[in-house]
This record gives structure tokens, sequence and C-alpha cells, in this order.
């Protein structure tokens, strides 16, 4: 008799930084329509956790002939959202046909010979503590990634021997780069939003993805400058763990529990299938996860670890789309992702033929010159660090130090920079661009392409463009941002959006970052800036793009301070941002470098 464990996880839900105008929430891919009807249930069975907090299971099992308990290989799902929203996923999957799955931890059930289908598996639909029918008094994190060891270390399966078989993450989300309220120690007003999806014991689905009344809930929080720590009260949903995670500001001990140590990943041998999209709002946490395993494991590890990037967001990485926030992928893009999964299972678990689409370890998707979506196609390499090495770099430069808007830019060039400097003011009492710009409409389905925001920038940013290109070019890697800049107050928040802009017109979001100013040097400690000190400040997030760049494009950067509903307000005092006010506030003017000494730059992967 053979034991197998499958671990799957699921993502935080974050969302991209586009153009600072996030897509609406994120909420679970829903599930197939028609799931059949040949499996067995036991539902609402309670999991006791060693700290006494017990997780409410749902239980897919396969029919046997005799009807005693069946001996297949297990799957489990621990998901912060109701285990409903896995229903027909999970049906399929315990009825012999495949399952799409996604995120977080474990637990085997004895392989044994059946005559039902090789795709057959008992399914276990688990939440997360704190969320629903799952009962604790207190709660680590709003994923439960605390209890994950209880789960596979046997609470689930008094009579079975240890042994994982596979992993398979999908849209991982990696604390602190984004966990529950902040993205670079840069809080999101979304994610207030999303708790109040995760909390109470019954779905909000209805009241999470009603975006007009959070949207204007965040403009009206904003426009009277409330202090960050407040906002769960004032949208009327008092969070324990919001309140808990603000007290953890910068990376530290509470979120390194949370991921694995360089000893684990050292003995992470199993098979690993990691699944994110260039446009999901948790890749870069799922790349980090990467690269983490990659720089600890064995070459024999390594060799068992595959990467899918598709073109998707964060709910594509589940059910692909041809389509996302106005840029169309193409028809390629649709991969049946549940057979997939039943195709690695098979290969892991059952010693079934390796899944034709994994023809390298790295598989990308790289999008389409235009916008019409079509001949995206699939491309292959050996590793991730083969796709981003050798950049060029393009300085940021400007006519007599004049860069502030669209029609009025500086330049992205090659060349040596000319010594200029440029400026722009933030002001964190000026609220035009949440009030005119951002206002209530979420643009769901233009967001990617909208360029309401780069047309609002005037002395509050800096815009930079490159020459059209002479040629179609792959833009294929990670870009990564330096700036050389001083500012006249203790602290400040920068962002910066890259776009393509075609010969028509048409804007398409790439790329972006937001950071800190006193985390420029370690998001575990601050450093506030001297008056007038010129610091480097290095935006890299890691994050992959695959794109055809059209003959006669041009890219556009943009570098502002982020002055949104949809992030906490910097208010450049240096004290604690979350407790800022209106009374804190400190108009700063911000100096970007560019000469010899510092040549702020963009290294952008074009092939």
């Amino acid at each position: 008799m053979k034991i197998l464990l499958l671990s799957v996880a699921l993502a935080v839900t974050t969302l991209p930084l586009l153009a600072q105008t996030p897509p609406p929430a994120a909420l679970p891919s829903p599930s197939p329509a028609k799931p059949p009807a040949d499996y067995d249930l036991r539902w609402a069975v309670k999991i006791p956790m060693r700290d006494k907090v017990e997780l409410n299971a749902t239980f897919y099992l396969p029919k046997t002939s005799d009807g005693s308990p069946p001996k297949t290989p297990a799957i489990f799902t621990l998901t912060p959202y109701i285990s409903d929203t896995y229903h027909a996923r999970a049906a399929y999957f315990a009825s012999g046909t495949c399952l799409h799955l996604s995120m977080f931890a474990a637990a085997a059930i004895p392989e044994a010979s059946s005559n039902r289908s090789r795709r057959s598996r008992a399914t276990v639909t688990m939440q997360s503590s704190g969320s629903r029918a799952s009962h604790s008094a207190t709660v680590k994190s709003p994923c439960g990634a605390d209890r994950t060891q209880d789960l596979i270390s046997g609470r689930l399966r008094k009579n079975c021997r240890r042994h994982l078989a596979t992993i398979v993450p999908v849209a991982a989300a990696h604390p602190p780069l984004a966990l529950a309220i902040a993205i670079n120690n840069v809080g999101e007003t979304y994610d207030v939003q999303w708790l109040t999806l995760t909390s109470g014991r019954a779905g909000q689905q209805n009241l999470s993805g009603d975006q007009k009344f959070w949207r204007s809930k965040f403009l009206d929080a904003y426009k009277k400058h409330i202090a960050f720590k407040t906002l769960d009260s004032f949208v009327g949903n008092p969070s324990a763990n919001f309140q808990r995670i603000l007290k953890h500001p910068t990376a530290d001990s509470y979120y390194d529990a949370m991921v694995p140590t360089r000893e684990q990943f050292q003995k992470i041998t199993l098979p690993i299938l990691t699944i994110t999209g260039q446009y999901d709002g948790d890749e870069l946490e799922a790349l980090t996860f990467y690269r983490d395993h990659l720089a600890n494991a064995s070459p024999e590890a390594r060799a068992k670890h595959f990467l899918i990037i598709g073109p998707w967001d964060h709910a594509g990485t589940r059910t692909p789309t041809d389509e996302m926030g106005g840029v169309k992928f193409g028809g390629a893009a649709i991969v049946d992702l549940n057979d997939l999964h039943r195709q690695w299972y098979d290969w892991t678990m059952k010693n079934g033929p390796k899944p034709e689409f994994l023809k390298n370890h790295v598989a990308y998707y790289l999008l389409a010159p235009g916008n019409t979506g079509a001949n995206g196609e699939w491309k292959y390499a050996d590793g991730l660090e083969t796709l981003t090495a050798n950049p060029r770099t393009f300085y940021l430069d400007s006519k007599n130090g004049d860069a502030n808007g669209v029609f009025r830019s500086g330049l992205l060039s090659e060349n040596n920079p000319s010594g200029s400097t440029d400026k722009f003011t933030y002001d964190p009492l000026d609220t035009k661009r949440g009030e005119n710009v951002e206002g209530i409409d979420p643009k769901e389905k233009t967001f990617a392409i909208d360029q309401t925001y780069a047309l609002s920038i005037g002395t509050d940013g800096l815009v930079y463009h490159t020459d059209p290109l002479p040629n179609e070019t792959p833009l294929i890697g990670c870009p990564r941002l330096t700036l050389w800049v001083s500012i006249d107050t203790p602290d400040v928040d920068l962002s910066v959006d890259l776009y393509e802009i075609q010969p028509d017109g048409t804007s398409i979001a790439l790329w972006n970052d937001i950071r800190r100013l006193r985390y420029r040097e370690s998001l575990r400690e601050g450093k506030l800036v001297k008056p007038g000190e010129i610091v480097r400040c290095d935006l890299n997030p890691g994050l992959f793009v695959a794109r055809r760049l059209m003959k006669g494009s041009r890219l556009r950067l943009i570098v502002s301070s982020p002055n949104s509903i949809l992030w906490q307000k910097n208010y450049c005092s240096g004290g604690v941002v979350a407790e800022e006010t209106a009374k804190d506030a400190r108009t700063c003017h911000v100096r970007v470098y560019h000469d010899a000494e510092h040549p702020s730059g963009i290294q952008l992967p074009l092939r």
C-alpha cells in the first residue's frame, strides 16, 4: 500500500498596482456550472488543532461499490473563503473528473486498487480559523498559515504514514510582501474590503463585490484624512486582523514565522508546480517563493520545480480568460488548468506521463503586439534567470528640467544623462486626483488601458518617454528602476508605472512598483531622510513581463507619489504613518537627479 499526500495552497487576495487603479475585488473563481453527482459527502467535519482551534472541513469522497470508506490519494485545500466556493471542483475531483485547485495545505488517505477512474481523489475543503464555521478565539494570520504544520503532521490522518507527494502553489501570497494590509510596507485600503469578505460565518461576496460602495467609502475616508488605523471602523467592520497587522508595519519575526526558513527550503525536495500570471497581484510573492526555493534547493530538487507564468490576473490563475482590464491575451491564453492539474497529479502520484504542456522548466506567455490578442503564444526556458539577463539601461533625462506631464515629458535614453534635475510636489492635503480622477468609478473593464491617471500628471509627478521603437521588439524579463532623489521632509512614498504607448495612442499597462522612502535600504528597518540629502531608491520588485512591443511604440515611465483613495496616505511627517492625519501633513518637494554621479535609470529587458 502506498501513502500519498497532496498539498495545495490558497492565496490571500491582493491586486495589481496598475496605473494606481486596481481592478475590482478578486473574489474566488466561479466553479464549474454543473458538478457531477457521483460522490459521497461528509459535511461540517471539525478538525481539532493543537491550540484547541477547530477547523471546519467538507469531505468529498469517491463512491465505493460496497459503501466502505475509499482508499485513494487525497487533496486538501485550506481556504479563507467559504468552502462552498470550491464545491463544484471538489465534486469533479471526487467523481473521477478533473478539479482545478489552489493553494494551502494538506493530508493523505492511503491509495489502494480501485475500478474507478485514475483521476479520482478524495477531496477535503477546509475553512481557516476565524472564518465562518471554523472556531478560534485568536488568529495569528488571516490565512491560518500557522496551522499548516498541524495539518501535515497528522491531525487529519491518525493511521497514515507521512508522505507529501507534491505541492502546487497558485498565486501564492508571501508575507510581508503582500499580506492583509500592505505591499512593501505601504498600506492598501482594498484589504479592509477583503477582510470583510472573509469575516463572519457566511460568505460576503455581494457586500465585498459592491464596488461603488467601497470606492465611495474609501473616497470619503480620503477626503476626511482619517488615520489609516481607523479605516476598518470607518467602513463599519472593526477587524482584529487589520489591527493586528498594523502592529507589524515592517518585515519582522511575525512574518518570518509564516514562510519557510532557509533550512526548510533545503528540505523541500518533492515536485512543485508554481502558477502565477503577469497581471496577478500575487505574482511577486509567487516568484519570491520560487526564487527562494531554487536558491536553497539541491540541483535534484530544482530539476523538479516547474513554473508557469500566464498572462492572467489573480482569478485567471485558476480560471483563465482571454482578456483582462481591456488587455486582450488571445485564445492560446485559455489553458485547461483543471486538466493540467490532473495530469500533474497523475505524473507525480501515479507514475503517469509528464504533462505535455510542461515542455521545459519555465513556461511563459508572450503577449502579441498590438491589442487584438492574435498570435499570443507560450514560450519555454530552462530557468527564469536566463530570461532576465542582459537588460538595456535607459537613463532619465529632460530638457531644462521639465518633465511634468505627458505632453511636456522627459526622455528615456541610452545616452548619458545631461545633468539636469527634475522636480515634483506632493501635497498630502490635495484631494483633486482622488475626487476627480478616481472618484467612485472603478473602470473595471478598462483599467489596464485607461490613461486618465497619466493625463492627470502635472507638477505632482514626472513623465518620461523613449523614442519610437524602430522595429517590433520583445520585452521579456524584469524591469528595474534606480532613482536618485532628495526631499525636504523626513519621508515620502514613491510610485512608478511603465506603459507601452502604441502608434495609435493605445496605452498598455506593463509594470509598476511602490516604495516608502524610509524603507529604501530595508523593509525591516526605517531610516528617515535628512532634508536635501541625495539618496538612492531601487524599485526592483522582480515582476516578470513578456510582450512583443509594436514597431513605432514608445515606453512611458511615470514617477510620482501615491495620492489615491486606494493607498494609505503618507503625510510626510516621519511619524507612524498609520496614525497620521491632516494635522501632521507636510508638503514634500521631490527632486530626481540624472547626472554622471547620480544616473537615475531603468533597466529594460528589451530583446
